[in-house]
């Protein structure tokens, strides 16, 4: 069986130098290629056609993100397996929406880092650090949960989304432009957002209207 073709983006030599060495310890892990950046990942996933994109979040020029967007655009078969030192939900949600295939922080075992490799290169989806899998799950249970609105704050919040002013919605449910204000202040507060744009677009994103 031929061995496993991995392009390393990671731009600290040192780190870069560990990865590479723990991954080449493997028989059938074959690093093909090393990026600095961003860009120079994107030249290597091109010319090299990997089966795994071992992808650092923070590099100089073109971020992981933005590397794993344009690799989705693109098409590219290559695999993608995020490697990070950031759990935020910004980065997993946005690495994992953009087609990455895992999302391992930097503290992982090395053997989890391998097994990764090896599973992500088989087709397998979902590959994510322990931690990560945890701060996953409380992000779905606090979505899971109401968000407290009243029906009224819930009929304002809809024609915020439809774009209509305080005024236009006054008139829809036949409460004045100040009562408007009101419920828009309770929705703010319970959303934790401070303008009706960030508003509508929660709504939109967790499908509260």
């Amino acid at each position: 069986m031929s061995a496993i073709r991995v392009v390393l983006a990671e731009d600290h030599p040192v780190t870069r130098g560990g990865i590479r060495d723990l991954l080449e310890k493997a028989v059938d892990i074959q690093v093909v290629g090393e990026a600095a950046d961003g860009t120079e990942a994107l030249r290597l996933v091109e010319q090299l056609a990997p089966d795994v994109l071992l992808l650092d979040m923070e590099m100089p020029g073109l971020k992981g993100l933005e590397v794993a967007q344009r690799l989705q655009l693109a098409g590219a078969a290559v695999r993608i397996l995020a490697l990070s030192a950031h759990n935020d939900k910004q980065y997993i949600h946005g690495l994992l929406s953009s087609g990455a295939a895992g999302y391992l922080t930097k503290e992982e075992a090395p053997q989890t880092i391998v097994n990764a490799v090896r599973g992500v290169a088989r087709g397998e989806q979902g590959w994510v650090s322990r931690p990560v899998a945890a701060q996953m799950a409380a992000w779905t249970q606090e979505a899971a949960q109401p968000q407290g609105l009243t029906e009224r704050e819930r009929e304002v919040l809809k024609r915020v989304v439809e774009g209509k002013t305080n005024h236009e919605i006054g008139l829809v449910l036949g409460i004045s432009e100040k009562t408007v204000e009101k419920h828009l202040e309770g929705v703010y507060a319970k959303l934790g957002v401070a303008s009706r744009v960030e508003a509508a677009v929660q709504a939109v994103r967790e499908g509260l209207v």
